[in-house]
């Protein structure tokens, strides 16, 4: 069996129990799974492979607990740029339902490939296309599984449009025993519960109001005969919470306990809008939480109430990109330094430090995916390891706290990926990737898929406008 070292480590951030910290550290890889760590020179038997670490801080891998890979070819849209989230989703979905199986081929490798770039090693991604004999959910797994990345396909789902009072577009509404069966039938072929497991499948409707109470029921009833978690937006937006209230006549989280959508294998996106009661039931049902502070922050939906969860105790909270297209980005780094920010700008300096936000995002999503091979570095434990060197311009002068400074100093990008025990970036560059080639064809993708939507709608969604911050010339002004 193979064997790696990863010697003369700078700094190692294992998140370990203890939450060890060690200084000129070593870590041995055996295929997949971290062997023995230690400080010093390694003293054991000789390696196949050796890898010096001079100047990184190394840490787990973290872990994305929602996105929407479709989104990577709707970046920047000009009528995305600057509406609530309601008025958001009416042209995201004109633009999804022009979404064929090549887009989503390239758009989950374009966003694998950032998330491996900035330190993300384990992500899900909610995907609620209208699955047909010309897109299908394979298509994102396989793609994902030869980007090398390990991988949740929670499979979303609309089963209500327009005509019930919905937002999805009638054409775009699944049926719902084709939704159970297609759901059940990547269970069976993809899903590897095992230690260290690579593909695992989610269930995952995409919101309250957006499929049946049957649904709801009969999807989460299923899922829990298989295993497998479940997944979906919720308390996103005071728009989104106010439609449940108005539909069913309860609040958010109290409505779901009513379905049976709660409990340690749910987790929500979002939940922005949340009073007592409903944290209450969040924390006794062991249901977890993700959030995404940069997509929130896009679409003015809200604040998460990490901190007051955080303080409080009890609870699982992770963190997520969300969909390309609500975010633009897919720098899981950044999303874990704007956590941060964003919730010491609502609570104050002290409201969260640098390790809460990383512990945030790599414990956190652990715990909510119920994964113990994963987001620690011990012995026993997969190896999924990113390294960052500290050599590099963002960090002059900002040595003092390695594992700190990886939130405050803007990283960029990892220099170094392992997941199960292989490289996936090394030097800063995705291993194996013609990245440049990559983007063309998400570009060119991206700009076709737009003009179908806009032929096929009769309106234009592409055309950039210009908001002056200032009405007239201040230069002229000044003089």
């Amino acid at each position: 069996m193979s064997t790696l070292l990863l010697e003369n480590i700078d700094t190692l951030a294992t998140f370990d129990e203890q939450r060890r910290v060690f200084k000129n550290a070593w870590i041995l890889i055996r295929e997949n799974i971290i062997e023995s760590l230690g400080t010093g020179k390694f003293e054991g038997k000789p390696v196949d492979q050796r890898l010096n670490l001079y100047g990184y801080v190394v840490l787990p891998g973290l872990i994305n607990l929602h996105h929407h890979f479709f989104q990577a070819l709707l970046k920047n849209i000009p009528s995305l740029q600057d509406v609530s989230l309601f008025r958001w989703l009416r042209d995201m979905y004109l633009l999804m339902g022009e979404v064929r199986d090549e887009d989503l081929d390239i758009a989950t490798r374009i966003n694998v490939a950032e998330l491996l770039l900035t330190g993300c090693t384990t992500a899900v991604d909610h995907n609620y296309i209208r699955a047909n004999n010309e897109l299908h959910h394979d298509t994102e797994i396989k793609a994902a599984q030869e980007m090398g990345i390990r991988f949740h396909h929670a499979r979303g789902s609309n089963s209500q449009g327009q005509k019930d009072g919905a937002l999805t577009p009638d054409h775009l509404v699944e049926d719902e025993d084709d939704i159970l069966a297609d759901t059940e039938r990547l269970i069976k072929t993809y899903h590897d519960p095992k230690f260290g497991g690579m593909i695992r499948i989610e269930n995952a409707p995409c919101a309250p109001f957006l499929v049946t109470r049957r649904l709801w029921i009969e999807s989460i009833e299923m899922a829990r005969k298989y295993g497998v978690g479940n997944h979906t937006h919720l308390a996103q937006s005071p728009e989104d919470d106010q439609f449940v209230r108005n539909t069913f006549g309860k609040k958010s989280v109290v409505w779901a306990e009513e379905v049976g959508w709660v409990g340690p294998d749910v987790w929500y996106a979002h939940a922005t809008i949340l009073d007592d009661e409903e944290m209450a039931i969040i924390k006794r049902t062991g249901t977890g939480i993700c959030n995404c502070p940069n997509s929130n922050m896009y679409t003015a939906a809200g604040t998460c109430k990490v901190t007051p969860m955080l303080k409080q105790g009890g609870f699982k909270i992770g963190l997520g990109v969300d969909g390309s297209a609500a975010n633009n980005s897919s720098n899981m780094l950044r999303e874990a330094r704007n956590a941060l920010l964003m919730q010491r700008a609502f609570y104050g300096a002290d409201a969260m430090s640098p390790t809460q936000a990383l512990e945030v995002a790599i414990l956190g999503g652990a715990m909510i995916l119920r994964r113990g091979d994963i987001g620690m570095i011990k012995p026993g434990m997969v190896a999924d390891i990113i390294g960052v060197d500290f050599r590099k311009l963002p960090f002059a002068g900002g040595i003092h706290d390695p594992v700190a400074g990886l939130i405050f100093c803007e990283v960029d990008r990892v220099d170094l990926s392992i997941v199960n025990g292989k490289m996936r970036v090394a030097n800063g560059q995705l291993v194996g990737i013609d990245l440049p080639a990559l983007v063309n064809e998400g570009n060119r993708l991206g700009r076709e898929l737009v003009r179908r939507m806009e032929k096929n709608n009769g309106y234009s969604i592409s055309n950039p406008g210009w908001r002056r911050a200032y009405p007239y010339d201040p230069m002229l002004e000044s003089f």
